[in-house]
């Protein structure tokens, strides 16, 4: 395919993203484990922690989409990775003084989370004033690689590490990731002016359902926002239900389902992600969209299936590549879709909107369907989610986007 250079600037971009994307690899998990093995915590706080951080981490996340519109990016990308980097390192901090609480954890990852989704809708307007139009697939494609592949090689590692080290040594990984990250994204140098804000010179309430009105009111970016709520949600959703199922009921051990989910992902997410822009430039990024989106839908269900022993090793890790292989696929061009149609002057607010919106209904759906799995048993409930996702790709838009919904201009959302 060749290697298109996108310049030093995006070069440092790349860079910070993927130490951060490392140490978030190597941190996965490690609240859980901190729950479990330091604070000794039942399934049901250990549940609340990972819920309840994303859905208040999304709420408090709510007033940052205007308050990061109408600033310079990087310093708020800055400032967003010196909070993770702050917040974090309280936790060894507290676990070296033996003052570590349920509670801190919790503060912890409700601030992460938050600072994550400003974290987001800041670099994705800067990615936006950085890259050509042009070139946004193939920036997004190299995110979406790095992911995966930190997907594939961080939680093992991580494992190893606090087997050897103890249970803080990855949340210090963590920690350190986010203050290299923001030393790679102040390498990257340059002028960014000020953004112009509109309307009154103080944030009104209203202020904080403009991303929404602005997806709503767009034909393409409102069904894409349904699609990614729905499929996102029933699909986080059945993960911890699997792990109940194969844990408990059919006997695997936990590095059987670690190496089943994490290195199947892994390189179905890698492979998607190298094959989204030739796909999309030879059979046009909107089909290739619309295809990729139909098919992840269809390898869920297979879950509902899964035996004791190898076949359901084989089947686990068969429907975890083709899954994430069409994620893959997917997501780069759903990024390049939501930065082309999205006017320069919403970027930020649109992309915190889309953040709250897709990390609430994962909360929630997460929820209801381990209402589903006590009410009736997790095999069920991974079948009913599976079944659901089968009719998700109704919610994609069908039609090729005209060339106003390109990138339109502010006035499209009047106040």
């Amino acid at each position: 395919m060749g290697r298109r250079a996108l310049g030093r600037r995006f070069g440092w971009l790349w860079a910070a993203f993927a130490v951060s994307s490392y140490g978030t690899g190597l941190g996965f998990g490690a609240f859980s484990v901190l729950a479990i093995l330091v604070l000794h915590s039942g399934p049901t706080q250990v549940a609340v922690l990972s819920a309840a951080g994303r859905a208040v981490g999304a709420l408090v996340a709510v007033p940052l989409g205007p308050w990061v519109e109408f600033r310079r990016k990087r310093p708020v990308m800055i400032a967003m990775d010196l909070t993770r980097f702050a917040a974090l390192l309280s936790v060894p901090a507290a676990y070296a003084l033996g003052r570590l609480t349920f509670a801190q954890l919790l503060l912890v990852s409700i601030t992460v989370a938050a600072a994550n989704i400003a974290f987001n809708a800041a670099s994705g307007s800067y990615l936006k004033s950085l890259v050509p139009q042009e070139d946004l697939l193939v920036a997004s494609a190299r995110f979406e690689s790095t992911t995966w592949t930190s997907t594939m090689l961080g939680p093992p590692l991580g494992g190893a590490a606090i087997g050897l080290f103890g249970p803080v040594t990855t949340v210090v990984a963590d920690a350190v990731s986010y203050l290299l990250s923001a030393l790679g994204i102040r390498a990257i140098g340059g002028t960014e002016p000020r953004p112009e804000r509109s309307g009154g010179p103080r944030l009104r309430a209203g202020d904080l359902l403009d991303g929404w009105r602005y997806i709503l009111a767009h034909p393409t970016l409102r069904p894409l926002l349904l699609n990614a709520m729905t499929v996102n949600g029933l699909i986080m959703a059945s993960e911890p239900l699997l792990a109940v199922l194969m844990l408990g009921r059919l006997g695997f051990a936990p590095w059987q389902f670690a190496l089943a989910l994490a290195a199947s992902s892994g390189a179905g997410g890698f492979l998607g992600s190298r094959l989204a822009r030739p796909l999309a430039t030879r059979f046009g990024a909107h089909k290739v969209m619309l295809t990729a989106g139909a098919l992840r839908a269809c390898w869920p269900i297979g879950l509902a299936f899964v035996r004791p022993g190898v076949p359901g090793m084989l089947l686990v890790t068969g429907v975890q590549l083709g899954l994430v292989t069409c994620i893959g696929v997917f997501n780069p061009l759903l990024a390049t879709a939501r930065l082309t149609r999205t006017a320069p002057d919403r970027v930020a607010r649109t992309l915190t909107a889309w953040s709250v919106s897709t990390s609430t209904a994962i909360a929630a759906t997460t929820a209801a369907w381990g209402l589903v799995a006590a009410a009736t048993t997790p095999r069920t409930a991974i079948a009913l989610a599976g079944a659901l996702l089968l009719t998700s790709p109704l919610l994609l838009p069908r039609r090729e986007p005209a060339e106003r919904d390109m990138d339109p201009s502010p006035s499209t959302l009047s106040a």
